[in-house]
């Protein structure tokens, strides 16, 4: 009785690794895109502190002088360019995890197909196999009684 061999096994080895490697594409691009979020929390919590600093400064009654005022404005602008760059961050690596995740579900749909063929032909060759056995069984049946006979 000969082994089942599938014709496409180096094929849905190859599919595989390109599935774990898409995988691990898109954990990173997630990484990434979680990690740009983090750091726009933290631009946004310092610009937040400092505006109530400027606001419990200005609030004091005290005299604030045009210097501080100025370095205030330059900080708060310099924060506000910090948060629109990470927010541009943010939206590339959105848009690089969806490409990533596209991709690995075109692997993942053409891996499937690959092991379903796979199924198929193992189903195949089972019934074959049976079908040999059962044969073989009916000549070993057939000769026992001829010899009865």
């Amino acid at each position: 009785m000969k082994k089942f061999k599938f014709q496409l096994e180096t094929l849905l080895k190859v599919t595989k690794r390109k599935k774990d490697d898409a995988e691990m594409k898109f954990a990173e691009a997630s990484r990434y895109l979680e990690e740009c979020r983090a750091q726009l929390q933290v631009l946004l919590r310092e610009l937040k502190e400092c505006q109530e600093e400027f606001a419990a400064l200005t609030s004091e009654g005290k005299k604030i002088t045009i210097g501080k005022i100025m370095i205030y404005n330059r900080f708060f602008n310099w924060k506000r360019e910090q948060i629109e760059q990470q927010q541009q961050l943010i939206l590339k690596a959105t848009q690089d995890k969806q490409e990533k995740l596209k991709i690995l579900m075109q692997i993942m749909t053409y891996l499937k197909s690959i092991e379903q063929l796979k199924e198929k032909r193992l189903n195949e060759y089972n019934a074959a196999m049976l079908f040999e056995e059962q044969k073989t069984l009916d000549e070993i049946g057939l000769q026992l009684h001829m010899r009865k006979g």
